[in-house]
């Protein structure tokens, strides 16, 4: 390994975990200087003192050694590096997505399909504080709207959005303390798995969180999201911005004007007086009471955005629409704002869980899709799209059927005689 590549990559992985060089001197047992030389690539490593860093950042010493790129080490070696504590049924979900993955990136090449790279990567410094991670990702969320020209409504299906950008996306039956998991490797592209156990307004969360790490954090070969490391910046910069990117300020900020809230008790305007000429101090107060947040505006507001009633509470603490004490008692109305959605027969469509067939929805249609469209084109025989079919659920024999129906006459009457 060149020394200024496995220096570059020892800062990484250490900005990363958001671990300072302190931090890392004490579990080393040296002084934070020889972190800082370490990194700097003026100071050689041990062997045991970077099995010490891998340890410490919960990285494979391949990561640091191996001169071939992050994104192709073996992704079992990935998962159990990022999340050990994953039971065997769990990662073999994963894998099972991960290779429907790579039979997607396989079709693709056969039917010569542009690679899958349109999605931007912004490049932002590691933050340093929860703050500039908070500002980080809000600013990234409007840069990101403003890109997919979606302005500033709701966003009606966020999975078809991140499907749309080049991005693999489903659910899986994950641990309940994870919420979701990005991964980028060279044989899959970029895969995104949310938690198909969570309530549908905390999956969109999931899914808004784990885009954020495709915009910031494509240098990452794995990224696992869950209670365990929810304080490290990078994570705090990715709800963030799916917080921003679910419900803008200007957003909220219409909901609140059609809903006649959001203005000031006291409004005061200069008007010019012509006959004078000189100015004229106008003061208008609203109604005592009239706008005052309650816990049906928050509810409202939580179900045009398809959030939860949490997040909306905290997302208008975070833009200062209401103060710290509002946000303590809105959050202790929540029973009242889920009865009263309820009453409206709106709640289940935030707080229900998606039922099972729809987990893997987009995935399945993306890659029955290049499976037809392979066999029509005689890219692949009727064999391996009977295998497709059975991989992915809908059934060989289905797809099979599918496929045939694509097919002019002449093609078909060939593929009968081959079926012979």
């Amino acid at each position: 390994m060149n020394p200024a590549e496995l220096s570059k990559r020892l800062k990484k992985a250490r900005e990363s975990r958001s671990i300072n060089q302190q931090s890392a001197a004490e579990f080393l047992h040296i002084p934070r200087t020889a972190v800082t030389q370490i990194e700097a690539g003026n100071r050689a490593v041990s062997t045991l003192e970077l099995t010490k860093f891998a340890k410490l950042y919960h990285y494979s010493i391949s990561y640091f050694l191996d001169e071939t790129t992050p994104h192709e080490e073996d992704i079992d070696v990935m998962l159990y590096r990022a999340a050990p504590e994953l039971s065997q049924s769990t990662k073999q979900q994963i894998f099972h997505y991960v290779d429907l993955c790579k039979q997607g990136i396989t079709l693709e090449k056969i039917l010569d399909f542009e690679p899958r790279s349109g999605l931007p990567q912004y490049k932002v410094p590691p933050p340093k504080s929860k703050g500039e991670a908070a500002q980080q990702g809000s600013y990234i969320a409007d840069q990101e709207r403003k890109r997919l020209n979606i302005g500033i409504g709701a966003i009606a299906d966020i999975t078809s959005l991140i499907t749309n950008q080049g991005i693999w996306a489903c659910s899986a039956d994950l641990p309940d303390e994870v919420s979701g998991l990005f991964l980028n490797n060279t044989k899959t592209g970029l895969i995104i798995l949310v938690n198909a156990n969570h309530v549908k307004s905390r999956k969109r969360f999931s899914y808004a969180h784990e885009y954020a790490h495709a915009l910031f954090d494509q240098e990452e070969s794995i990224r696992v999201s869950s209670t365990k490391n929810n304080a490290e910046l990078i994570e705090v910069r990715a709800n963030a911005f799916a917080a921003a990117f679910l419900m803008p300020v200007e957003g909220i900020h219409e909901i609140l004007r059609n809903l006649n809230k959001g203005k000031s008790s006291r409004q005061d305007q200069i008007i010019f007086d012509v006959s004078a000429n000189s100015k004229m101090n106008v003061e208008n107060r609203t109604l005592p009471y009239s706008q005052n947040i309650t816990f049906q505006d928050i509810s409202i507001i939580a179900h045009h955005f398809g959030v939860s009633y949490h997040a909306t509470v905290y997302r208008l603490r975070s833009i200062n629409i209401i103060s710290q004490q509002e946000c303590d008692q809105l959050i202790s109305k929540y029973q009242e704002g889920k009865r009263f959605l309820s009453s409206l027969h709106m709640f289940s469509d935030l707080e229900e869980k998606e039922e099972k067939n729809l987990w893997d929805r987009e995935l399945i249609a993306e890659i029955s899709y290049l499976a037809i469209e392979a066999f029509r084109r005689e890219e692949i025989s009727r064999g391996k799209i009977i295998e497709i079919g059975d991989a992915i659920g809908i059934g060989g024999k289905m797809l099979y059927e599918f496929a045939l129906s694509t097919l002019d006459n002449d093609q078909n009457k060939n593929q009968m005689n081959i079926a012979k």
